[in-house]
């Protein structure tokens, strides 16, 4: 086993669960990961195969048939998908993200109806907050929802859902403001809806339109969509945790742990370019000896292998913390800036050191190169990051004069 990126202090169970994620990335993912993404071809393959492996409900309660287990084996476990291809690792944090929002805030009855056939990977799902207009102000979001006896009718259009075609659950986030009266802050009069739908895009139910996948640089295999609202009702009772006006605070909520997600991402992809980087750096011979004896490239596999390290701990710091029952939003806010940026780097050394060969698409390199943008903007940029650590330093460091 490489000695980059150890978690020390786990269970036997955790080491177990990893190990198996790791053995089947090695031996299912990363053989087609490529070839797959080439081809921008959803891969159902390994798909079918994590939900043997019961990492759809990795997180979910036993007691609805999941695993139970905590957010940093979940995170260990999304950072080897990741090394093997990080599209995949997306498939599962939307679903998870969902998942989580049921268990920590759905109700009663939500939870027994949906958790249970998500734990065995027969409802995938996806989440929507952003829009066409957005980007990471949350506050400016309009569609909206208005009660209509025992529905509420929803109208609007919605960006960047990753799973929008596959996923048959949708947490969408929209503005209601019923029994929130004109000037209430905008953040406390959303509401998180339950949307159930047909896979697939077009009309996937009535009022409710998926037009299609978005063409991407990266990402590509997951289908990243559109969501349009067009009179679409909704049970009253499909109302995440059954009061409106909640839903800021709950997808917040999920954002959270996802952040933990994309620094895990980061970390798996950051773990994968070092490997090719070193590997490469040791068949590559120019000047009569192999280029890792030069001091040049020494220097900076020494460079990423220590970012690979450093953003590992701080995931994993994290998920411990947010495992623990403590508030986590400026560990998590860290970790996923630390990560995502030091992911890019590492790719671009990565990158640097195959020379001209990682310009070519035979080369796997050239395939995390355009992954790993993604990973800047995914679930808050690099600015809203800074953000969140800078308010919750001066909370944490309040000068007292």
């Amino acid at each position: 086993m490489a000695r980059l990126a150890q978690t020390h202090g786990l269970t036997e169970v955790q080491t177990e669960i990893v190990s198996t994620v790791r053995d089947f990335v090695d031996k299912e993912i990363l053989p087609v990961a490529t070839e797959l993404e080439h081809r921008d071809e959803y891969p159902q393959a390994i798909v079918d195969g994590l939900r043997e492996l019961g990492l759809f409900g990795l997180m979910i309660p036993e007691e609805y048939g999941g695993l139970g287990e905590s957010l940093l084996t979940y995170a260990l476990c999304v950072e080897e998908i990741a090394r093997g291809w990080m599209s995949v690792s997306g498939i599962i944090n939307t679903h998870f993200i969902v998942a989580y929002l049921l268990k920590q805030h759905g109700t009663q009855e939500q939870k027994d109806h949906f958790l249970p056939r998500m734990a065995a990977g027969d409802i995938r799902g996806a989440f929507s907050m952003s829009e066409p207009a957005l980007g990471s102000d949350v506050s400016a979001i309009t569609s909206k929802a208005v009660r209509d006896g025992d529905e509420y009718v929803l109208t609007g259009q919605k960006m960047w859902l990753t799973n929008g075609g596959t996923s048959s659950l949708v947490a969408v986030l929209v503005r209601s403001d019923e029994g929130h009266p004109e000037g209430t802050a905008p953040h406390k009069s959303m509401t998180t809806f339950l949307v159930e739908k047909e896979p697939g895009f077009g009309e996937v139910r009535p009022g409710l339109t998926i037009p299609g996948k978005i063409d991407k640089m990266g990402y590509k295999g997951v289908d990243t969509t559109e969501l349009i609202m067009d009179g679409l009702r909704i049970p009253a009772d499909r109302v995440l945790g059954g009061t409106t006006g909640r839903g800021f605070y709950q997808m917040m909520d999920g954002v959270e742990v996802g952040r933990v997600n994309v620094a895990a991402r980061g970390c798996g992809v950051a773990q994968r370019a070092f490997e090719l980087g070193v590997r490469y750096a040791q068949q590559r011979h120019t000047f009569g000896k192999q280029i890792a004896q030069h001091q040049a490239i020494q220097f900076k596999l020494a460079e990423m292998a220590t970012k690979v390290e450093a953003a590992h701990a701080m995931m994993v710091n994290a998920a411990r913390k947010k495992d623990s029952g403590e508030r986590n939003d400026l560990e998590a806010g860290m970790a996923k800036y630390l990560a995502s940026e030091y992911c890019k780097e590492v790719v671009e050394d990565a990158f640097r050191i195959h020379g001209g060969y990682g310009f070519s698409k035979e080369y796997e390199i050239e395939r995390l190169y355009r992954e790993a943008p993604m990973l800047l903007i995914g679930e808050g940029t690099a600015e809203i990051q800074k953000m969140i650590i800078g308010r919750r330093l001066l909370e944490e460091y309040r000068f007292q004069g």
